[in-house]
């Protein structure tokens, strides 16, 4: 998938058809493709490849989130939760259903695959290797560049 050439068709159809699950993980796979062959190849994504992600193309996935979640759904979603916190994970993950008390929230039975999760539930990004990717993909500067 070269920067030129992206098409969210299928995430889109999945998304309309409230299948947030499998939504949930082609649109991981999307932006390891767009990250890269190492990542793509790997499956998940290294922080420092979340630049390499172009701003048309999380924008364009951003968005169809939020169009077919009424909102609830998004990385614009969770960036918005996340600075509302003061960039505070530790009160962030519970807010979006990620994290109750001390308990990590399990993938993928304990998750809400539907409308009446959290706001700012979906899409995930795996936390085992820490917060970082998830921090770059919601300071991406694709956030400071005006919306399609």
């Amino acid at each position: 998938m070269t920067q030129e050439s992206y098409d969210f068709q299928d995430v889109q159809l999945l998304l309309a058809a409230e299948d947030y699950e499998e939504a949930d993980r082609l649109t991981n796979q999307k932006l390891c493709e767009l990250a890269g062959v190492a990542a793509a190849k790997r499956g998940w994504l290294y922080f420092s490849e979340v630049s390499k992600i172009p701003s048309e193309a999380l924008q364009t996935i951003d968005a169809l989130w939020v169009k077919y979640s009424d909102g609830r759904f998004g990385y614009s979603v969770q960036r918005k939760i996340w600075l509302g916190v003061g960039k505070n994970w530790e009160r962030f993950w519970p807010e979006i259903g990620w994290k109750t008390g001390i308990y990590w929230t399990r993938y993928p039975g304990e998750f809400v695959w539907n409308k009446s999760a959290p706001k700012g539930h979906l899409p995930l990004s795996n936390q085992l290797r820490g917060v970082q990717v998830l921090e770059r993909l919601l300071t991406h500067i694709a956030w400071q560049e005006s919306q399609p």
